[in-house]
């Protein structure tokens, strides 16, 4: 949500027994206030994170404003999620980090937002190991859904999802006892190919991509 009040009106739809605590991702100090807000709760079972911002484009064309906040918010906020969360879940409880099939490989329009879901994986990969034991770290990586987001795509994007599709998969992956939750599989097991082919089969099959 964008606002608060978004918050508070989808919390009043869930009934009583739901709060809602507003923080910015990009600001540390935010963070950090709302950890020490919820912590007050107790210790809790799940903390998932889905925040993101995109900017389709080539690379001459970003503005670096919208760049820093794109990393601010993909990367950098993940990792601070991933910093507060240990403080806050109960021995088992479950961290889950939003990645994307964009950060399987370097697909063009989407550069800068893919290499931050590139480090979402590899720092969700990370936590996997040094975690282990006592936080069940998990990583989310879908493929195109449609929001607000996509919609400001100028291409065709296959395989694409509505929200309600792509909440119940995340469910189920998240309930699951699989590391990685991706779907859809006929758009994510394809790309999953792309990326473990060498880069003289890979390249050029981006490069069509990118025309």
């Amino acid at each position: 949500a964008r606002s608060s009040k978004r918050l508070q009106e989808l919390a009043a739809t869930l009934g009583a027994d739901h709060i809602v605590v507003p923080l910015d991702l990009a600001d540390r100090a935010s963070i950090d206030a709302a950890a020490a807000q919820i912590a007050k709760l107790g210790p809790i079972d799940r903390v998932i994170n889905m925040a993101a911002l995109y900017a389709p484009g080539k690379v001459a064309e970003l503005s670096p404003v919208d760049v820093a906040k794109i990393v601010s918010v993909n990367l950098t906020g993940s990792f601070h999620i991933a910093q507060i969360a240990q403080g806050l879940l109960r021995k088992g409880g479950q961290l889950a980090l939003c990645g994307s099939v964009a950060g399987y490989v370097g697909l063009p329009q989407g550069q800068i937002y893919s290499a931050t879901k590139a480090g979402v994986i590899n720092l969700t990969e990370s936590l996997r190991a040094e975690l282990a034991g006592r936080i069940d770290v998990r990583l989310i990586s879908p493929g195109f859904v449609d929001t607000r987001l996509t919609r400001r795509n100028d291409f065709t994007m296959p395989a694409m999802v509505t929200p309600k599709v792509a909440a119940q998969a995340i469910i189920d992956g998240l309930c699951s006892n699989r590391f990685e939750v991706h779907f859809p599989r006929r758009l994510t097991l394809a790309l999953k190919v792309l990326r473990i082919l060498p880069y003289w089969a890979a390249l050029p099959l981006m490069q069509k991509l990118a025309r």
